[in-house]
């Protein structure tokens, strides 16, 4: 609900952000972008939530058209410089000074004081693929999960909002998706590409799964549609994209919120599931992995670590 006067000023922000986001050399116009985005958020003062969701949008642009991207460089003159005028050289690493592809340690070690984690059969580090595969879950995790409950959410409005035919031939079309398993289908699909991404998980898990989501919308758009808001909306002639989206939808989303939470838990089992096969991305450190070269070298700690890292992660959402 932007006021009439500010919309000029809300469309030139957003303007100025997406242009930052393509040109802007400061840590790739990331902290600019989230800034002005929320700005725009600001307008939107009878929904708070709106500021930090708008926010985190103007970051997501900006790492996605301009990702900052730089090499380690060794600062000669600088040093030098410092050296000269008696004074201390520091420099600040990271706290595990290892990559998750680099090798070259002692295969199979269990953990000690450098390696907190041990070693896996390939000379890694597993603190560090512990540590990467964290976010490669997340990821797969909230992006699936944003996939089918966007599908979801528009699906079911239509359905429980319209009703009649519409319901009928959308209840149809979620009764065939759902006989459809998820696992054998990404199974399916990775036989035909040959090379599986996480990108692939993604969507093929955020294509199959909206079909609980839609459902969930459906009913809770039948509860609503009648009440006596809607009917004051439309007597006011709001059109019926308004009246969906802002009017019911902010009342029918608690179910799917829950719904959500589950679904992260549920893509982060089926990815690591896929990758404790051998089907994942080979490229990632996935937990999956980790655990699949515990299983077939029988090293405990390759076991035990990303078992409980999987066992964690999936109590905390569903908690």
């Amino acid at each position: 609900k932007v006021l009439p006067a500010k919309r000029h000023a809300v469309i030139g922000l957003l303007a100025v952000g997406l242009l930052a986001a393509l040109f802007s050399p400061i840590l790739g116009g990331t902290i600019f972008v989230g800034a002005i985005f929320g700005l725009i958020g600001l307008t939107y003062k009878s929904r708070p939530i709106v500021i930090p969701a708008v926010a985190l949008l103007g970051i997501l642009l900006g790492t996605i058209f301009h990702p900052v991207s730089q090499e380690y460089v060794v600062y000669v003159d600088v040093q030098s410089a410092l050296e000269e005028a008696g004074e201390p050289v520091e420099s600040l690493f990271p706290m595990v000074p290892y990559s998750f592809r680099g090798t070259g340690f002692n295969p199979l070690e269990g953990p000690t004081r450098e390696h907190l984690f041990g070693i896996d059969q390939s000379t890694r580090d597993v603190g560090v693929r512990v540590l990467f595969g964290t976010r490669i879950s997340l990821t797969i995790g909230f992006i699936a999960v944003a996939i089918y409950v966007t599908l979801g959410i528009i699906i079911g409005a239509s359905a429980g909002f319209y009703g009649g035919k519409v319901d009928l031939i959308v209840q149809r079309v979620i009764e065939v998706v759902m006989c459809i398993p998820s696992f054998f289908l990404i199974l399916t699909v990775i036989a035909l590409v040959g090379k599986p991404s996480i990108f692939m998980i993604m969507a093929t898990i955020g294509l199959v799964r909206w079909t609980g989501v839609a459902r969930l919308i459906r009913g809770e758009f039948l509860r609503l549609r009648n009440q006596d808001f809607v009917t004051a909306a439309q007597a006011l002639g709001f059109p019926t994209s308004r009246i969906i989206f802002q009017h019911v939808l902010p009342n029918a989303l608690g179910p799917v919120l829950v719904s959500a939470a589950f679904g992260v838990a549920s893509a982060i089992l089926l990815e690591s599931s896929l990758a404790f096969l051998g089907l994942g991305d080979l490229s990632a450190p996935s937990w999956g992995q980790t655990l699949q070269e515990g299983y077939s070298s029988g090293a405990w700690h390759l076991i035990l670590i990303p078992g409980f890292t999987i066992f964690f992660t999936v109590l905390l959402l569903n908690l």
